[in-house]
């Protein structure tokens, strides 16, 4: 049985998964319990997950959690102005470099929920 996450199923999962199976699973239990936490709420988790992940010049990361606060209802509006609150600590250039990142994830997830609509 495969214990990955879809979420996490990028090469370098995959590659934990091959040489760690245990750890990755004990990491995916722990995350588990993380995304399970009450407060804050779902948007708000995402939006805060998003701006570690700029912190970290983590692009596929902004991308995963720019898609995820909008699949729980965050605006595009509320996406950019989360990137944008990490200037004073981060500088400029990292919400710069994120904006497209997130940009094209929020569009694409809006484009896929349109699709869905007319269906």
């Amino acid at each position: 049985m495969d214990e990955r996450p879809l979420a996490w199923s990028d090469s370098a999962w995959e590659a934990l998964h091959e040489v760690f199976p245990h750890l990755q699973a004990a990491q995916n239990a722990w995350m588990s319990q993380i995304d399970s936490l009450d407060a804050p709420d779902r948007k708000t988790h995402e939006l805060i997950r998003m701006v570690v992940t700029i912190a970290l010049r983590n692009p596929a990361g902004v991308r995963r959690h720019a898609r995820f606060a909008h699949e729980v209802g965050a605006t595009w509006e509320e996406i950019l102005g989360s990137i944008m609150l990490t200037t004073p600590g981060l500088g400029l250039l990292p919400a710069v470099e994120a904006i497209p990142h997130a940009r094209k994830s929020f569009e694409t997830a809006r484009e896929a929920e349109d699709d869905a609509e007319e269906e």
